[in-house]
């Protein structure tokens, strides 16, 4: 399996160079109107915008940004498949503008554009960003009503054009049924409150060049292209900043786009290209041994599984989760500044494929699955300190 990954240095408010209808999901974080560190670059787009806020006019300014925004909105819902989803990383902004405090609510304004623009809403998703701030609440001392609660949560706007996506051919079926994620993981990930991305490893990039771009968490963006796209699915980014979209979806499987206003980027986004391969596959094996520790912990409450992976042999809980396969990253290919190809290894991770059979509950041992790719060969060192 390959995947093909295009950067564009444009501005996103003009996707003339994407067809429509042909991005299946889009993964991204916009600049937050409101805040400061966005001012010039929304700003340098609408002179308007840095007026209203030197007469002081923070509602208007506020408008100004949102209607930039818009347009991008808009030429998403354009080149988004029927049955597509976007997922849109989103905080609210709290500002003083003429010793008057306010809180601008930035997903309000943004789901309401989506809506009108035709997107059918889905579940939210609130994950937090807390400070590490020392003194955690916003205004004066400890008098009531003087203080303001402390912004520790941005959102995941999700939403879909049309109906539900369908999967029609052979092999459309065969890429969902690998692109399914453990039975566990579900119910992390489809919670609507998220409070483990905390801590959560971000070391593609550098701090410096995080703080500049506002980059959210790789685990954010790879939660959601596993969530809501299958393997060899596009997945575009508008506001691509350093790239962590193309990163997860690289890590994934998926094909993927990103646009980017900013082309001084490029060095920053091609310099950690290198990186792609350990990490995904660092993550790929984190996920798989996470899942093991489930597997003994499960065991020991309930007794045995029903089902066992067909290409790892090790125990699910699901029927769906069978044909499950995390593809581990081979190599990447810069082919120029703007694109790349990922090639992945059609063969499951050998140390932690096995025997693991006796897993299964007695009424199912029978039932255990066949022409299987994994090789029947004895416990590797992870199983065995799994298994103690």
């Amino acid at each position: 399996m390959k995947t093909k990954h295009h950067v564009i240095f444009n501005n996103s408010n003009d996707l003339e160079h994407i067809p429509a209808e042909s991005v299946d999901l889009i993964v991204t974080s916009p600049p937050y109107p409101m805040i400061e560190m966005w001012d010039s670059v929304l700003g340098a787009q609408n002179p308007a915008i840095s007026e209203a806020f030197k007469k002081n006019r923070g509602p208007d300014a506020f408008e100004l940004m949102h209607k930039l925004l818009d347009c991008v909105w808009s030429e998403s819902y354009r080149v988004l498949k029927k049955g597509g989803i976007a997922c849109i990383n989103i905080g609210d902004a709290t500002r003083t503008i003429n010793e008057n405090f306010t809180l601008y609510q930035n997903h309000t304004r943004i789901m309401t554009r989506l809506l009108k623009l035709g997107f059918q809403s889905l579940p939210a998703i609130l994950w937090r960003k807390q400070t590490n701030a020392p003194n955690k609440f916003m205004g004066s001392g400890m008098m009531p009503p003087g203080a303001y609660v402390t912004l520790e949560h941005e959102y995941i706007l999700i939403v879909r054009k049309g109906g539900k996506r369908e999967f029609i051919s052979d092999q459309a079926k065969f890429q969902r049924r690998e692109s399914a994620y453990f039975w566990e993981e579900r119910n992390i990930w489809f919670s609507d409150v998220w409070m483990d991305l905390k801590g959560a490893s971000q070391n593609i990039f550098d701090d410096t060049a995080r703080k500049r771009s506002g980059a959210y968490p790789f685990e954010l963006a790879y939660r959601l292209v596993n969530m809501f796209s299958i393997k060899e699915d596009v997945v575009m980014d508008p506001f691509f900043g350093l790239g962590t979209t193309m990163y997860a979806a690289m890590a994934a499987g998926r094909h993927s786009v990103g646009i980017e206003i900013d082309e001084s980027l490029k060095r920053s986004i091609n310099s950690r290209i290198d990186t792609l391969v350990p990490y995904s596959n660092q993550h790929i094996r984190s996920r798989i041994e996470k899942h093991l520790q489930f597997v003994e912990e499960y065991y020991k409450k309930k007794g045995g599984f029903r089902y066992l992976n067909k290409h790892y042999r090790f125990p699910v809980v699901t029927r769906q989760e069978m044909d499950l396969l995390l593809n581990p990253v081979q190599s990447v290919r810069i082919i120029d500044s703007k694109n790349f190809e990922v090639s992945y290894a059609g063969e499951p991770q050998s140390e932690f494929c096995g025997d693991w059979d006796h897993y299964l509950l007695p009424e199912k041992a029978a039932a255990k699955p066949k022409n299987t790719k994994a090789q029947k060969v004895k416990k590797q060192p992870s199983q065995r300190k799994l298994l103690g």
